[in-house]
């Protein structure tokens, strides 16, 4: 007897739900290939002889005052690999192998500081961090809660994509470390990406805007909370220490929190509308049915599996250590790093017999690894020759800022400067490092208190949203391959000078409520 139509229509819109689901068939460790448009094109062709002119004309310049040899040739590397990075005429992996040959070769940092980059802790973290991503989809953990957020949120694109905003600043409040939060949430947003149609074989503007405010969300709702991030903390004590005010928990809440409210809530408007528009066909769940279909899986799913429990009690153990980190020492005796929680986490993950993983299943884009390495060594290479703080120093030379000068033009100067600056150097703790301080020496050598100045600036450490290479979550969030770098330095660039209007607005005018910048 010939079934029904209507059931032979179910049976195939869940059928295609199954498909979607699987998360199998588009691996983070596979590099698929796509086809370049024609804008892309050109940037390949162009981009290699670009990188190569830079490298050559920073390296033979005459080496300025101040500026030792090493540290320009490192400049010139970094120049070089950052233009490949953006226009990609190679692979983003091969310029980072690149950049640490180059570093090795020229002289400009030593052969066992470049390859120990490998065994840095930011490393091994997303390492981890996909290894217990990759328990969550094996387990089907990720799929129903994918599947619960998108019954709930997920009718229109823009409803899904500010619940995922509310889900980071809520993250944030209890997660200092970006790239635990970017492995909690990646296995969740791959597959509400593919609910509506996006892949790494099939990118589109729904995924685009679903990955890129995430990595914004993730970086910038840190700086809502003095905690959100360890270089907030460093910021803090170099303001105690070296500028004498004392910042508590709420004076950084009540100063942060308004700004990043208001902008998750423009790129909320702006990214479907302006920047990657969303086709009224992306709009919605792909599937036949909608919502509907998306419900009918999630009730066939039935009652929590034991492994999803058992995923669920592995990856809990992970997150309460992270969460209670600042109490290991007094209730433990010893402290338990974000690296070493993950470890423990992993570990059990892949244990024999009461493990959910082996280490086939687990989708570790190895790819991505020598991505990051070629990027911290980078910058590192800066920090060390003493080539960054060089830099910073030249900027602010050149402005030629003297005692005498109006407060609010320099005000302007250090949030752009600040902003601006996570483009060029990849580690937020050697950002907060070199710029803190400099930004307090300045305060005080013009005769403004040093907060004025120092906090403000501290709100844009966890602003490192241009490019991949500026945070440990881009690096995990841009192993997915639903972007491309170019993708994220558009999107990136226009939310940098969105913050930086809205710190320099709130500097005139809710700062100065606060006593943050100078009263009426």
């Amino acid at each position: 007897m010939t079934p029904p139509v209507d059931a032979a229509v179910d049976r195939a819109a869940l059928g295609r739900i199954d498909e979607i689901l699987d998360l199998s068939r588009s691996k983070l460790s596979e590099v698929p290939d796509k086809l370049p448009t024609t804008s892309e094109r050109w940037m390949r062709y162009l981009g290699f002889p670009a990188g190569v002119a830079a490298f050559l004309v920073l390296y033979y310049l005459p080496t300025p005052s101040g500026l030792t040899t090493g540290g320009q040739v490192v400049i010139a590397c970094f120049a070089a690999a950052l233009v490949w990075w953006i226009t990609e005429p190679i692979p983003t992996y091969l310029t980072s192998l690149v950049l640490m040959a180059m570093l090795v070769f020229c002289n400009g940092w030593p052969e066992d500081e470049v390859l120990g980059v490998l065994g840095f802790s930011v490393i091994w973290l997303n390492i981890l961090a996909f290894i217990l991503s990759s328990m969550l989809v094996k387990t089907n953990l990720a799929k129903r809660i994918a599947l619960s957020l998108i019954v709930r949120f997920g009718r229109t694109s823009r409803w899904i994509l500010l619940a995922f905003f509310v889900l980071n600043l809520v993250l944030a409040a209890f997660i200092p470390a970006t790239a635990a939060r970017a492995a909690i949430l990646l296995p969740i947003i791959l597959v509400v990406a593919s609910i509506y149609g996006a892949s790494n074989r099939n990118p589109n503007n729904f995924g685009r805007n679903l990955f890129l405010q995430n990595l914004q969300g993730i970086n910038f709702c840190s700086s809502a909370y003095m905690t959100g991030s360890n270089a907030n903390l460093i910021a803090v004590a170099f303001i105690l220490s070296m500028g004498g005010s004392r910042v508590y928990y709420t004076d950084w809440l009540f100063a942060a929190m308004p700004v990043v409210l208001a902008a998750m809530l423009i790129s909320w408007w702006l990214g479907p509308r302006l920047v990657f528009r969303i086709p009224r066909e992306q709009q919605s769940p792909v599937v036949e049915g909608g919502i509907e279909r998306m419900q009918q899986k999630l009730h066939e799913m039935g009652p929590v599996t034991q492994g999803e429990k058992k995923a669920a009690a592995v990856f809990g153990l992970v997150i309460v250590l992270w969460i209670t980190d600042k109490l290991h020492m007094e209730v433990l005796g010893f402290e338990i790093s974000a690296v070493m929680a993950a470890f423990i986490g992993a570990v059990i993950a892949l244990a024999p017999r009461v493990g959910l993983l082996k280490w086939n299943e687990a989708d570790i884009p190895w790819h991505l690894m020598l991505f990051s390495c070629g990027a911290y060594a980078g910058g590192l290479a800066l920090n060390d020759t003493g080539a960054a703080r060089w830099l910073v120093g030249s900027i602010f030379a050149a402005l030629d800022i003297r005692p005498g000068v109006d407060f609010w033009p320099v005000y302007c100067i250090v949030i752009a400067v600040n902003m601006f600056s996570h483009i060029f150097f990849t580690s937020k703790t050697m950002r907060t490092l070199i710029f803190i301080p400099f930004v307090i020496a300045v305060a005080q050598n013009l005769g403004f208190d040093p907060l004025w100045l120092a906090l403000p600036a501290a709100l844009t450490i966890d602003w490192v949203i241009a490019l991949p290479i500026n945070a440990k979550p881009n690096v995990i969030l841009f192993a997915t391959g639903q972007y491309s770098v170019l993708d994220n330095l558009k999107y990136g660039l226009l939310m940098t000078c969105v913050g930086t209007l809205l710190l320099i607005a709130a500097g005139f005018t809710w700062f100065r409520v606060l006593g943050v910048t100078p009263g009426w």
